[in-house]
């Protein structure tokens, strides 16, 4: 989904981080604790490792402008965007190749 980043208020980062620190950086669908800015692992991680491990807030109306904390849902970037596939009638793969089923991904220990 292509961010429009003209629809999100202007503090809309310190909402975000609200929501986050509110759900102790876990993910509500899956409740994989994700990383939290600043926090250490246990081994050094590739970009995409961290991407797996990162919590992102969705509107639950598809609305950005809509901030009402009942609307904000904290989720693990696989899981926002696997919601947004399916939203769209779709999943995040290509004709003929295979899909894994979230909860196959290993959670990284954190500190």
């Amino acid at each position: 989904m292509v961010k429009s980043k003209n629809r999100y208020t202007h503090d809309w980062k310190d909402i975000a981080f609200q929501v986050k620190e509110a759900a102790g950086w876990r993910c509500r669908h899956c409740r994989k604790q994700c990383l939290a800015p600043g926090q250490k692992v246990v081994e050094k991680l590739s970009r995409s490792e961290r991407t797996m491990i990162a919590l992102v807030v969705h509107h639950a109306n598809f609305t950005p402008e809509d901030n009402r904390l009942e609307n904000l849902i904290p989720l693990c970037a696989p899981c926002h965007l696997a919601l947004h596939g399916r939203a769209r009638g779709r999943t995040n793969t290509s004709p003929g190749q295979l899909e894994l089923p979230l909860d196959c991904f290993m959670h990284q220990e954190l500190q």
